[in-house]
């Protein structure tokens, strides 16, 4: 299984990844999490011990296996350097472990104009594909509002992009333009969870604006999440409701991926 998780910031796409993380790890299933996310909170949504999260470092900021890997220094723009280089140890060798779920981060390009193309983001990109394509565990990718890290090369290999949404207009908009540079490099399986949902009205409203997009399941309001988030605790151990809500939609997906 792999999946990414987006949306608009704040509506609980890292909750979402984390529930899905443990229930995965629950199975007895090797889960490999990566925090796509410019501002990574992913290991803390997983309740990932401090000593844990201080031995990470975002892929993107690691300057010297940056150079080591593509033969050019970051940020560097129009010179020479390899556009395949080597990535298949960076997930075992930078990763850290906990609880069954291992963890990863990516990091942003700092870039001026989407198109350009530096050593970052051609050894991220490599990394993503590598991941997608040759490693065999359940992926999950917390990431930003957009699809930068995934190309048309791996979108075929994206079981699910699941959009996360509160029931208000301004994230189903930043929804309808995610889904947009998701089809646009041939991204096809894509899927709602709505967040937050207080009362039937709350699903209504989300099902109404879909867009012809399957709602896939629904997490609801919960200040145990934000608990949770105070006391660096997960979500999973904290919130019930929530864990459970977050089975109910990992089931959603593995039937819907299946059909």
């Amino acid at each position: 299984m792999k999946l990414a998780v987006t949306g608009k910031g704040g509506v609980g796409k890292t909750t979402l990844a984390s529930l899905l993380a443990y229930h995965y790890a629950a199975q007895g299933r090797t889960v490999l999490a990566i925090d796509a996310d410019p501002s990574p909170c992913l290991g803390a949504a997983l309740g990932f011990p401090r000593d844990l999260l201080d031995q990470l470092t975002p892929i993107a900021e690691m300057h010297e296996l940056i150079h080591e890997r593509t033969g050019a220094q970051p940020g560097t723009f129009g010179g020479y350097f390899k556009l395949n280089p080597r990535v298949d140890d960076i997930p075992d060798e930078f990763a850290v472990t906990h609880r069954g779920v291992r963890l990863l981060e990516l990091g942003s390009v700092e870039k001026g104009g989407s198109g350009c193309i530096c050593p970052e983001s051609v050894l991220l990109k490599q990394l993503v594909s590598h991941i997608l394509l040759r490693r065999g565990e359940v992926v999950l990718m917390d990431m930003y509002a957009g699809v930068e890290h995934l190309g048309r090369a791996t979108a075929e290999a994206v079981d699910a992009m699941i959009v996360v949404v509160e029931p208000g207009q301004r994230s189903l908009a930043t929804a309808a333009q995610i889904v947009k540079l998701a089809r646009d490099i041939g991204l096809e399986r894509l899927a709602l969870v709505t967040n937050k949902v207080r009362d039937p009205a709350d699903r209504a409203f989300v099902e109404s604006r879909a867009g012809g997009l399957p709602v896939i399941g629904a997490l609801p309001f919960s200040p145990a999440a934000l608990e949770a988030d105070r006391a660096g605790e997960s979500v999973f151990d904290t919130a019930p409701d929530l864990a459970s809500a977050g089975g109910e939609i990992a089931a959603a997906v593995e039937r819907w991926c299946a059909q």
